[in-house]
């Protein structure tokens, strides 16, 4: 299991926890990478739970280049991926486990995440990108009608993630795939720092042939949110890196194109709506006036985000 860590050291520990207080038999290899963190998450880490392997990569890997020192570090006959910020529960993993053993036709397997109150978090798995979807988020329509087949098509709809069920794109926060298709993927694409990697993983493993499903029965609660949820804060670039770097790598040029144009619209048109409704907080105005760092995808935009170097090849 890799547990990627990032200055979440309360949750990192709990997350921990929870997999080794419901583990059942199992015998589960925790991996858990962290990026350089400063909140003392390695110490505590190791304090609370000196089972597992913490691994310190003394900077911030991002999340695709972090999985894949972990993938390399593991051990066992599947890789589990899981959010920090994520509790397991009871049966979870063990019933993910069993329905991986027991259907061999799946390659990744995601589940079911819930909120705190323990109601859906739709976040687990997306339906892929499309121009149409495009469309639809430049127009405000994704927005407008949230989880409508129609008008917002990567929500997967009104499906509540409860039954057993192929989808395109399986979400990191919890992703199982086993050891071998991992390694014949070549693990995570690392030019991605943070968002979009595991769409591309998803998209990636499509075109190999390999099946991407939902099983219910694992089951998580993931806590979204936090200080970086605000698209205005530097979260709100990073994902539109992610996407831009998405579509420049699964799409033609030309569409490729098309796409990049529908998602700056998107973000300009909201934009504007702050700037005539006179919100205090202007998180997309933010967001757009940031586009030269993150409108070529990455790597430019982790280094024009975080203030890197700039890798030779974007110079």
């Amino acid at each position: 299991m890799i547990i990627v860590n990032y200055n979440t050291r309360d949750d990192t520990v709990a997350c921990v926890g929870s997999v080794l207080e419901h583990a059942g038999d199992l015998r589960v290899h925790v991996v858990v990478v962290d990026n350089g963190s400063v909140d003392g998450s390695v110490k505590a880490l190791r304090a609370i739970h000196p089972q597992i392997e913490v691994i310190e990569a003394g900077t911030n890997l991002g999340f695709a280049r972090a999985v894949n020192v972990g993938a390399g570090n593991s051990t066992g006959e599947f890789v589990l991926l899981l959010n920090p910020d994520t509790l397991m529960l009871p049966e979870s993993l063990p019933s993910l486990i069993d329905f991986a053993r027991s259907n061999r036709q799946y390659h990744l397997i995601g589940g079911r995440t819930l909120r705190d109150d323990m109601t859906l978090e739709p976040s687990s798995c997306w339906g892929e990108p499309t121009l149409w979807s495009l469309t639809m988020y430049a127009t405000l329509l994704s927005t407008a009608f949230k989880r409508s087949r129609l008008f917002d098509p990567e929500s997967l709809g009104r499906w509540n993630r409860d039954t057993i069920r192929e989808v395109p794109i399986i979400t990191g926060c919890l992703l199982l795939i086993g050891r071998q298709d991992f390694s014949q993927l070549g693990g995570m694409d690392e030019d991605f720092f943070l968002y979009g990697e595991d769409a591309e993983f998803s998209m990636r493993a499509k075109a190999r042939g390999l099946t991407r499903v939902v099983y219910p029965r694992a089951a998580i609660i993931h806590s979204v949110g936090g200080s970086t949820s605000s698209p205005g804060s530097s979260k709100g670039s990073m994902v539109m890196a992610g996407k831009v770097t998405l579509l420049n790598k699964t799409w033609s040029p030309r569409r490729a194109a098309a796409g990049r144009a529908l998602l700056h619209s998107g973000v300009a048109i909201r934009a504007a709506l702050e700037t005539v409704g006179r919100r205090s907080d202007r998180p997309w105005t933010t967001v757009w006036r940031r586009r030269r760092d993150w409108a070529p995808g990455y790597p430019h935009a982790e280094a024009a985000i975080f203030g890197r170097s700039i890798p030779p090849a974007e110079r």
